[in-house]
């Protein structure tokens, strides 16, 4: 790959540089996450982490493993910036969204710290194209504090079963409310919409569902327009984990196996919209 062999400008090493022979995988991962303009990345020995969030009640996290580089490093213990994820992605799909069959879009990124821009070195074809985007300051970022210890609940289902859920529940309903139990009706996912009230119920024992780990039953509802900006990482996956805490905070994380079979993870944190005291019939 032509681009990895690019020295710095200077002799100083940069704070990250990353190569990968197809950016598509970078991309899809990243509009996965893309409901909002900014986004905020950090990167660590172990990869790339890319956050946004949404009115302080909503995250996503897209993860992109160093692995899933061929290049991938990282001078300090960690890097962090903020930039416009919707400028990022324009750079990345400079030559289209689509490729030629055979033919991929080679990428360098490189970044030397606190006030630099982001650089991008993109190749196609033989033809390459430098991209300079200016990185802010990172904010302060929500902390879900989702660790497996406080994981309450827990049911892993094949994506296809939640796309078609998605697709039959009705969605004019404000909010999704979700049942877990560990007796019936296990996994439920109900509306309230103008056609009533909608209920699609998952047996422990479905084929859809691969894991169900359910100590105790919890229902909760979550607004559909927090929620909506995750199906297009549900669109990319293949399997789902739906975890909740004791307050009822609702982790959605999607496993994505890209075109060259790799697997990168991308996970929505979301807050319970009210409580539920008593589940419905």
């Amino acid at each position: 790959m032509p681009l990895s062999a690019q020295p710095p400008a200077s002799g100083e090493p940069y704070a990250l540089a990353a190569s990968l022979d197809n950016a598509r995988h970078l991309s899809s991962l990243l509009r996965a996450v893309h409901f909002q303009d900014h986004a905020t990345c950090f990167a660590t020995a172990n990869g790339l982490r890319v956050t946004v969030e949404d009115a302080k009640c909503m995250q996503a996290n897209a993860f992109i493993q160093a692995e899933i580089f061929q290049e991938f490093a990282v001078q300090e213990e960690s890097v962090t910036f903020r930039i416009n994820l919707s400028v990022l992605l324009d750079c990345l799909t400079i030559f289209g969204t689509s490729s030629l069959p055979g033919t991929s879009t080679a990428l360098r990124m490189c970044y030397r710290g606190y006030g630099y821009p982001l650089m991008l070195f993109l190749e196609e074809g033989g033809v390459v194209t430098v991209c300079k985007i200016n990185t802010q300051e990172p904010e302060e970022l929500l902390d879900f504090d989702f660790c497996n210890t406080k994981v309450v609940n827990k049911v892993i289902l094949q994506s296809e079963g939640l796309r078609e859920a998605f697709a039959e529940l009705d969605m004019t309903s404000e909010v999704l409310q979700i049942t877990m139990s560990p007796d019936k009706p296990y996994f439920r996912l109900s509306t309230f919409g103008n056609a009533g009230s909608a209920h699609l119920d998952y047996p422990r024992d479905s084929d859809l569902v691969e894991a169900f780990h359910c100590n105790q039953t919890q229902t909760n509802r979550y607004k559909i327009s927090l929620l909506k900006p995750s199906t297009k990482a549900l669109a990319l996956s293949c399997k789902v984990s739906i975890r909740t805490d004791a307050q009822g905070f609702l982790s959605l994380q999607y496993m994505i196996r890209n075109e060259d079979g790799q697997i990168c993870f991308v996970e929505y944190y979301c807050c319970p919209d009210e409580d539920i005291t008593e589940a419905e019939p």
